[in-house]
């Protein structure tokens, strides 16, 4: 149920609530500023085109930004029975907004998705289809939510899969209206973001012993806290040596693997605490760091070409 306090709210301060809780729009605009940056960046580059004007830029940004809100929609539909279960001081069943609310607003964000589309080419109104059709197999749990659940990596890779549609969509707003195919190496870009989806849900769900919770799903419940940061390590490790490869392919390799090294080796080190000492404080620090190491990835892709 929701405070007394809370019931006196107006729509727009239990939204400016609700965002601070459960869709911190900040950060997330800030990471997606940067990402949506230099997916077209890149593209340009590889593609030996100029950069695209500014509003292609502002409007894959916005519509980005949509693509995370609906991701949000969908997981508190997907969620609601569990949240209300385990987790009631969570906004939706704490009563601070209702799934028809956020429906609409995930609705009213899809419209403004497909202006925002149309304004830069017709065509980008396919892989904006493609994203959305992933993400109601996603909520949909893909038909086979137990047997799905019960398998906890295939579930992690078949949502990350998401990340490739939406570098999908952000990238052929630069090359779709040139060329039927993207340009050579444009892949390597949307497996790093793919790989910096895990990072991320590694990062978030990382959690010493003493904050785990029944119904909270977390990897470091099912792995064990050690081996949960490993392969939080590990997904970082594999994202370095992808960005390093994009900087190669842009012509700035060694400045790329050079500035990629110096920012992993406190990310390994943190890890590496964590391991020897799962605790509350280690555990904000991954989540923190997680953060900062994807947007870091996308800072130096960015860099690629202008270092070349």
């Amino acid at each position: 149920m929701s405070t007394t306090a809370e019931a006196g709210l107006s729509l727009t301060q239990r939204l400016w609530i609700y965002q601070a809780e459960r869709f911190p729009l900040g950060k997330t605009a800030v990471l997606l500023a940067v990402f949506t940056a230099a997916g077209l960046s890149l593209s340009a580059h590889l593609g030996g085109r100029p950069l695209p004007s500014i509003w292609v830029f502002v409007a894959v940004w916005l519509v980005a930004i949509g693509f995370l809100f609906q991701l949000r929609v969908a997981d508190e539909f997907k969620d609601f029975d569990d949240d209300s279960r385990y987790r009631p001081e969570r906004p939706v069943p704490r009563g601070l907004v209702s799934l028809k609310l956020l429906r609409r607003l995930g609705l009213a964000t899809a419209a403004l998705a497909i202006v925002l589309s149309l304004s830069i080419s017709p065509l980008l109104l396919l892989p904006l289809g493609l994203v959305w059709l992933w993400l109601g197999l996603m909520t949909a749990e893909f038909f086979v939510p137990a047997w799905l659940k019960a398998r906890p990596l295939l579930y992690l890779v078949s949502h990350m899969a998401i990340m490739a549609f939406i570098d999908f969509y952000v990238t052929a707003a630069e090359w779709l209206p040139h060329s039927a195919l993207p340009p050579p190496g444009i892949w390597i870009f949307v497996i790093l973001s793919c790989v910096n989806g895990c990072v991320l849900e590694f990062g978030r769900k990382t959690w010493a012993p003493e904050s785990e919770r029944e119904g909270v799903e977390t990897y470091s419940a099912l792995y064990g806290p050690g081996r949960s940061a490993a392969i939080w390590a590990g997904c970082c490790v594999l994202s370095y040596i992808l960005v390093g490869c994009i900087g190669t392919l842009a012509g700035a390799g060694i400045a790329i693997w050079v500035l990629g090294l110096v920012a992993l080796l406190p990310v390994l080190w943190l890890a590496g605490r964590f391991m020897r000492q799962p605790d509350l404080a280690g555990q904000k620090r991954i989540d923190l760091v997680a953060g900062l190491w994807v947007f870091a990835c996308y800072v130096m892709v960015g860099l690629a070409g202008p270092l070349s």
